[in-house]
């Protein structure tokens, strides 16, 4: 049986793109700089967007983590 491709899975991706926008946003409106774009976006909304910018980049590592899981153990098999 020949070995099977690693697929990078289309969730992984997205959360980590998404994850990261959200991070760098974050860091920016925890510097202040995005305090005259909208008033929530002070040190205390950048925290929030850190926070969530982390979770969605651990969201889309989670399938990346099954997807590597799945390769090791079929081209095992």
């Amino acid at each position: 049986m020949p070995p099977t491709r690693f697929r990078l899975p289309v969730s992984a991706v997205f959360f980590g793109v998404l994850g990261f926008i959200t991070l760098a946003v974050g860091i920016f409106a925890m510097t202040g700089l995005l305090h005259k774009v909208h008033p929530l976006l002070n040190a205390d909304g950048g925290l929030a967007l850190v926070v969530t910018g982390i979770a969605l980049i651990l969201s889309g590592a989670f399938p990346l983590g099954l997807a590597m899981l799945a390769a090791v153990q079929s081209s095992a098999d």
